[in-house]
């Protein structure tokens, strides 16, 4: 990777973002010097401009932030560094610089639980729950998201609310299971509804 630290005078900006939530937490600065002990210690270090020193987040209140990947801009001159904070990010206590909530939105879970999904299919580890549906067959695995179905629509009829959300995310689970069988994931199908969302869209 190669940075250009001539156009602010030896140093580059580092925006930091949480590999998890994508949410921006606190921009800081780095010299070449804090470049490399980032990277040789996966831990963020920047420069103080302040105190004309390096200093590594976290090194006083234990809130380090961990190093998943560094990527440069176009231009070579800002960096992107996505991370596994500690805790919150901000001196004032606050997950972030500018006062906002880290929380990572519940809907991003499901992508979580498609990679989840996606080791068990790859690993097929005994015991697991998961592993039994893929050996089960397509034709079984088919059927259990009928079966999922079905209990959702009883459920939205005639149960309860928190029933249906129950069935509901069965039927999620069932879904994604049977798409990774098929080697599809659940983005392949947010991908199909925003297509139906264009304007362009017309029906097969």
């Amino acid at each position: 990777m190669e940075l250009n630290f001539d156009k602010m005078g030896g140093l580059v900006p580092a925006i930091i973002q949480d590999a998890e939530t994508r949410n921006v937490l606190m921009l800081g600065f780095m010299n070449e010097e804090a470049v490399a002990k980032t990277q040789e210690t996966g831990k963020v270090t920047f420069f103080s401009r302040t105190r004309n020193c390096l200093w590594t987040k976290g090194e006083t209140s234990g809130n380090f932030l961990h190093v998943v990947s560094m990527a440069a801009d176009c231009d070579n001159d800002t960096l992107l560094v996505k991370v596994h904070p500690d805790g919150p990010v901000c001196h004032t206590g606050t997950d972030t610089c500018w006062g906002e909530s880290n929380a990572q939105e519940d809907v991003m879970f499901l992508k979580e639980l498609q990679d989840f999904i996606c080791r068990r299919h790859e690993e097929m580890p005994e015991g697991s729950y998961t592993t039994s549906l893929f050996r089960s067959g397509v034709n079984k695995m088919a059927q259990k998201v009928g079966e999922e179905a079905v209990e959702t629509v009883i459920e939205a009829c005639n149960g309860t609310d928190d029933r249906l959300i129950y069935e509901g995310a069965d039927l999620i689970y069932h879904l994604i299971v049977l798409l990774t069988s098929k080697g599809y994931r659940i983005e392949d199908l947010a991908r199909e509804l925003k297509e139906r969302h264009s304007s362009t869209w017309k029906k097969h």
